[in-house]
């Protein structure tokens, strides 16, 4: 088991307050942020399947590894010169499969009877198919929520890291405390 300094989670959490305010502060430079970080990963994803793909192999894989980088780079530019538009487009996305995720698992709350309880997997259903009915219906302020989310969750982590750094270093203390001196050298007998 690792033991963490309480310093260390505490400067963790700072972090973590930090990026949550300016998340909810600053909610599309946030997003913007985000989907460029996601281009350049997108774009080393990209040169890395179209070097395998120059790589001797069979021909089908190769032709998927160049149609994957292609694929790849093109998300990529998209992703890093146009990232608010590219986010939008993601939770657009996101909506879509949130609805069929919602249908699925509505299907199989009625068709699986050993599924249970029952109506938590219908609340599920009705969950994701709202969720992604409102992603579907208006991507850009649903980016914003994202972020603000996104915001939210790392400021109580953040919260929560400090606390635990402040009872790591109240433990440290009262188990370390004082260090007794050393005992004195035993007597040498004449």
């Amino acid at each position: 088991m690792t033991v963490v300094s309480w310093q260390l989670m505490l400067v963790r959490g700072v972090l973590a307050v930090l990026f949550g305010a300016m998340a909810i502060a600053w909610p599309n430079a946030t997003i913007t942020v985000i989907a460029v970080l996601w281009g350049v990963w997108a774009l080393m994803d990209g040169i890395s399947s179209l070097a395998a793909a120059l790589r001797p192999g069979p021909t089908g894989a190769r032709l998927a590894l160049g149609l994957v980088g292609v694929v790849a780079l093109v998300a990529a530019f998209f992703a890093i010169f146009r990232p608010v538009e590219a986010a939008t487009f993601l939770t657009w996305v996101l909506g879509l499969w949130l609805i069929a995720r919602g249908v699925m698992e509505l299907a199989l709350a009625f068709s699986d009877r050993r599924l249970a309880p029952r109506w938590f997997i219908l609340l599920g259903a009705a969950l994701d198919f709202l969720l992604g009915l409102v992603f579907v219906a208006n991507p850009g302020r649903s980016v914003v929520g994202i972020a603000w989310l996104l915001g939210l969750i790392a400021l109580v982590w953040g919260l929560v890291f400090i606390t635990l750094a402040l009872v790591l270093r109240k433990q440290t203390e009262t188990l370390g405390g004082p260090t007794p001196p050393p005992p004195p050298p035993p007597a040498v007998p004449a």
